[in-house]
């Protein structure tokens, strides 16, 4: 299989769960798990040998992974380590021990995908606003989107490279609203412009200020204000958080 490219990533409709079914049974289950166990070496390369065995073997699995599934699947192995939601899995020379145990992280993990993109393809739903709405009304939308969706990247665990996901997420929403892809990462970026690092929670008021750039910067209208019509909208998404 050939690798997954940038632009792949950033192609929501490549990763949207609605557009791509996962039928997952018990028998489905146990041929994945029979699959992964033919690529895990006999014997472990180790630190002494640089892990060469337990790398390759990650980059088998990912293979059958991909051509089993589909492109949505690559996520499989983005560890929260990574900047990833997946904990099930850390990488060939952390999660490839012997085959039966290397198989049931890997099953682990692509569920633990799949729920994570449902999940994160709901929000997108829930946060979008209506598509004939006023432009200070959708500016409240985009912003409250954006708070949320970058808290909820936070809320995955993502660690090292956290703000790659909270971009990526990003985009994918207004792009499931209907927007261009690219300029829906030009969006992203400018919004984002480098305030968010690595390893470090970049507190409500800086989310809030990305927020706001990001609505105003695509509506060219500041939101309106909280009006008490919203409060319910409000505490739905508080709740969800």
């Amino acid at each position: 299989m050939p690798p997954v490219t940038y632009g792949g990533i950033r192609n929501w409709d490549e990763i949207d769960p609605a557009r791509h079914p996962f039928a997952w049974d018990e028998d489905e289950e146990a041929r994945l798990r029979s699959l992964v166990r033919e690529w895990v070496p006999p014997v472990l390369s180790g630190l002494a040998g640089w892990w060469q065995g337990e790398r390759w073997c990650e980059s088998q699995v990912d293979a059958v992974i991909r051509e089993r599934y589909g492109t949505w699947a690559w996520g499989w192995s983005w560890c929260y380590r990574s900047g990833g939601p997946i904990g099930n899995w850390i990488s060939g020379p952390s999660s490839v021990t012997t085959p039966d145990e290397t198989a049931a992280r890997v099953v682990a993990a692509l569920l633990e995908w799949r729920q994570w993109l449902e999940g994160t393809a709901q929000r997108f739903l829930e946060l979008a606003p209506a598509p004939d709405a006023a432009p200070e009304d959708r500016s409240w939308h985009l912003e409250r989107a954006c708070v949320r969706l970058v808290t909820h990247t936070l809320d995955s665990g993502a660690e090292g490279g956290w703000y790659r996901q909270a971009s990526i997420v990003l985009g994918w929403f207004l792009t499931s609203t209907g927007m261009d892809r690219v300029e829906a990462e030009r969006a992203v970026e400018r919004a984002i412009g480098g305030r968010f690092k690595s390893w470090v929670d970049p507190g409500q008021k800086l989310i809030e200020s990305v927020a706001e750039d990001l609505a105003t910067g695509l509506t060219g209208h500041a939101a309106y204000p909280d009006h008490g019509e919203r409060a319910a909208l409000e505490e739905f998404h508080d709740r969800r958080h």
